[in-house]
């Protein structure tokens, strides 16, 4: 057996354990990196620590270092009750409201999963309360994470802009950002009529009772089944569970200075180009130093799990590079001289794949297998990217993922099983129909 195929099936072997067993696909990926570089590679420590990605490390750790800080300081909590305030009891605005919300919170840097578990429980919570279909709800969150997901100080941007910058291929990170964005807001005009938005349109505007507990005991059971910490309600960090909705929107100074910091990190890396890493943690330290209690509970919320499934990842993938399995790949790929069936089958498997297994870990595995034939420009690289960027992550509804979990979790006792049957029609149906769509919308014209 050559180096190039035991390489991709060690890669596949990986996501296998990783999805029937609670395993860290990052240590997997170490562990194998290792067994291919060194031992029958023969690689030095050095030439494989050159595929760790360094600056992806620090940007995953400032920004859920940064973002764990106004989660418990409450800064999440006042943005979110003032734009549901906003729609002043128009029920139809409420999917809407929480669409953008997750959209902002991931554009500006936090992971597609933290966003879902700070807005799932209140989505869910409207969707009783006025009366809104629950799957609804729960995608049109996902979906809002996902449309934010690929801005460029965002997680999935930075992995997917740092391989094309790396491959040497057309950057245009605003492209991918705009292209995710727009799909996934059609996909939610799709879901909110498909879910009842025309019923939901003739309702009259309903008096606005007191918001619902952020953190449930739902999304607690559901962070812990996929190896985080369970959430502590988020009223309880700063004004204790009793506290009165209105002082909750009572804006303190950790709350008004994490509203600058925030502001200051979109400022800096999409005005001044500055490294969003760097600029996130520089922000994070200042709030640490004006509130160090606060900061003692954010480095314990770091998702940890996160960056080492990441750079473990990255780092087997760098490894896989050096054996010469992406030109093995690649030259496979070439025989079929067929760059537009390439690129549908690389969706497909992004999609299929992704339902079960991490899509942040896909994105840095996938993508790799496609720069080969887009350097022989035979095909827009930019389109190819962006279709193979969004059919990874469209399926994050599935039930398997973390993000469907959230949703299932959260939902009402009596529906639940009922969600989860729906979640499940919709994310088979979606990784079925996403990917052809994405090709036909950004690959198909960008044919040479």
């Amino acid at each position: 057996m050559g180096i190039e195929i035991l390489s991709i099936l060690l890669l596949v072997g990986m996501f296998i354990i990783a999805t029937i067993q609670p395993i860290n696909m990052g240590a997997l990926a170490f562990g194998c990196t290792f067994l291919l570089g060194s031992l029958i590679i023969g690689m030095k420590a050095n030439d494989i620590f050159a595929g760790f990605p360094s600056d992806l490390f620090l940007t995953l750790v400032a920004v859920t270092y940064l973002f764990a800080i106004a989660q418990i300081n409450c800064t999440i909590d006042w943005l979110v009750e003032c734009a549901v305030r906003l729609v002043r009891g128009h029920v139809v605005w409420i999917p809407w409201v929480m669409f953008l919300v997750a959209a902002v919170i991931t554009g500006f840097g936090a992971l597609g999963p933290a966003a879902v578990a700070i807005l799932a429980p209140v989505a869910l919570s409207f969707a009783v309360q006025y009366r809104i279909h629950p799957a609804m709800m729960g995608l049109m969150v996902i979906h809002g994470a996902q449309a934010g997901g690929f801005s460029p100080i965002s997680v999935y941007g930075g992995i997917t802009n740092q391989i094309v910058v790396k491959a040497g291929l057309p950057f245009a990170p605003t492209s991918l950002f705009l292209s995710s964005f727009f799909f996934n807001l059609a996909i939610a005009v799709l879901v909110f009529f498909v879910f009842g938005g025309a019923k939901i349109m003739r309702q009259r505007p309903a008096t606005a009772g007191p918001l619902p507990e952020l953190h449930p005991e739902g999304v607690s059971a559901s962070i812990r089944g996929h190896g985080g910490t369970p959430a502590k309600p988020i009223r309880e960090h700063a004004y204790g569970t009793a506290a009165d909705t209105l002082q909750t929107l009572r804006l303190t100074p950790e709350m008004i200075f994490t509203l600058g910091g925030l502001t200051a990190l979109g400022i800096g890396a999409l005005v001044f180009k500055f490294n969003v890493g760097l600029v996130a943690i520089t922000v994070a330290v200042v709030l640490a130093l004006i509130s160090p209690k606060t900061q003692k509970a954010a480095i314990d919320k770091v998702s940890w799990s996160t960056v080492l499934l990441i750079t473990g990842i990255i780092t087997y993938v760098g490894v896989m590079e050096k054996a010469g399995t992406i030109d093995y790949v690649a030259s496979g790929i070439s025989s079929l001289g067929m760059p537009l069936l390439v690129a549908l089958l690389l969706c497909f498997t992004g999609a299929i794949v992704s339902a079960f297994a991490s899509s942040t870990a896909l994105l840095g595995a996938i993508i790799p297998l496609a720069v080969p034939f887009l350097l022989q420009g035979h095909i827009s690289a930019i389109g190819v990217v962006a279709a193979i960027a969004i059919s990874t992550t469209i399926v994050d509804t599935s039930p398997f993922s973390t993000n469907g979990a959230l949703v299932v979790a959260n939902a009402p006792d009596e529906k639940r099983e009922h969600v989860l049957r729906q979640l499940l029609i919709y994310s088979a149906l979606i990784a079925i129909i996403g990917p052809v769509v994405a090709w036909l919308v950004f690959v198909v014209p960008g044919l040479v």
